[in-house]
């Protein structure tokens, strides 16, 4: 009788330390999993965090933009990291209105983000990707463009015409507007 005690005593203990074992092994799987998971969710996730910087940066004096005309000038972009390199330069095209303002707007089209041009005869700004054509004031004129073409605001300081750099969507798809509609159809539902 001893011996089948010690033998059935033996059998618990090893279902016992099997359990155990078990779950220690997917305890320590699923830290490891989060933690092999974690950076790539933060990377996912800090842009919907992350404040950019606004920042004035000069594009030149007032006397380089004759009244009436559209100028492409050039400037280090809001988003850039330190690393970035030529990279960090993005452009804007600046036209010196006729009452003395400027205005100035985005290089991409709201299509696919494909640089736009200034025609000079037509009065209007061109994407050569796919067509879209802007009127000098942005709006669409034609082609597959969903909307204008994204405003910098640009003020004239001390002589110098300066651009307020900031991030510009180029994406036709705005996650946060479509989260917003959802939430909204939801409740009215």
């Amino acid at each position: 009788m001893n011996d089948d005690s010690s033998e059935k005593m033996t059998c618990c203990q090893d279902v016992g330390r099997r359990r155990f074992l078990t779950k220690v092994t997917m305890a320590l799987s699923a830290v490891i999993g989060a933690i092999v998971a974690l950076p790539a969710v933060a990377f996912v996730l800090a842009p919907l965090f992350k404040k950019h910087e606004e920042v004035w940066r000069d594009v030149g004096p007032t006397s380089d933009f004759v009244a009436g005309t559209t100028k492409l000038v050039s400037f280090r972009d809001a988003t850039s990291l330190p690393w970035a390199g030529a990279s960090t330069k993005t452009a804007a095209w600046v036209r010196h209105l006729e009452e003395g303002s400027f205005s100035a707007f985005s290089v991409n089209c709201t299509h696919l983000g494909c640089p736009v041009r200034w025609i000079e005869g037509g009065g209007l700004f061109m994407c050569p990707c796919h067509g879209g054509v802007y009127y000098a004031d942005g709006k669409v004129a034609a082609g597959p463009p969903p909307k204008p073409l994204p405003q910098y605001q640009v003020r004239a300081r001390e002589g110098r015409v300066e651009v307020l750099t900031a991030p510009i969507p180029i994406t036709t798809v705005d996650p946060l507007m479509k989260l917003k509609q959802k939430k909204g159809s939801a409740s009215q539902s």
